[in-house]
């Protein structure tokens, strides 16, 4: 989506705010002894309150509200029954459609208190993320992120999941420009441009650089180590984009 005025670019903070606010709850009442499915209910309720719609649900029939994803599942995990334990590595990605404005985030976290390693993990992902962020600029080429993240990733000493990337959104979950690299590729000539939306969500890992099917058909996995992602819907502009979420 490109922004063409105020009324869109409000429409689209109410969607950003509101799934912003729902990560944030969710993230709140993640305790040991608490199930993802706890955590997906929740989500389905402020929906609901809204007046808004899932947008996994509504674009590919995701079998959850939200997508949450538990140690080895990196992303697009389905929530189970299984209750949360101290230590648990959890990622919650929520995105919404609201008035026709699509917005979509996530972020990575450990249930308790992180050991040191996993905090490494998460501080190097917030990082990558927001040094992606802040070199945003209409005119830009979009490997500008990828080559970000690279740099955080290489001084952090984590390795980038190549096959899960950022994206286009606003008008729907996912859409043009298509998906943008967590890594520098120098072949990449796209340009960002004045009222762009994109999500920037890189992914990092100890040590995959992709991810692995599981059977249930959605969920993807680490096949060694683990993972962590951090994501914000963002507008682009000539000064200081406009982080929505």
């Amino acid at each position: 989506m490109t922004i063409q005025n105020l009324e869109e670019l409000e429409g689209l903070k109410r969607a950003g705010a509101l799934v912003a606010g729902i990560l944030s709850t969710m993230r709140e009442q993640a305790l040991a002894g608490t199930t993802p499915r706890d955590l997906d209910a929740i989500a389905a309720d402020m929906f609901r309150d809204a007046g808004a719609v899932s947008a996994p649900v509504l674009t590919y029939g995701f079998p959850a509200q939200t997508c949450i994803s538990v140690n080895r599942v990196v992303a697009h995990g389905i929530p189970t029954g299984t209750p949360l334990r101290d230590g648990d590595l959890v990622n919650i990605d929520v995105s919404a459609a609201l008035d026709g404005f699509f917005a979509d985030t996530g972020a990575s976290f450990v249930v308790g208190t992180a050991g040191a390693a996993q905090q490494r993990l998460l501080d190097a992902t917030r990082e990558a993320r927001d040094a992606a962020i802040a070199q945003l600029r209409a005119g830009e080429l979009i490997n500008g992120i990828g080559r970000a993240v690279e740099a955080v990733a290489a001084r952090r000493g984590f390795r980038i999941i190549r096959n899960l990337q950022s994206h286009g959104v606003g008008r729907a979950l996912h859409e043009s420009p298509g998906s943008i690299p967590g890594y520098y590729d120098r072949r990449d000539t796209r340009r960002l441009h004045d009222g762009m939306v994109i999500t920037v969500e890189p992914f990092l890992a100890t040590h995959a650089t992709r991810t692995e099917d599981l059977d249930d058909g959605w969920s993807l996995v680490c096949p060694k180590g683990y993972g962590a992602q951090f994501e914000h819907t963002v507008v682009v502009t000539h000064g200081a984009p406009i982080i929505v979420t």
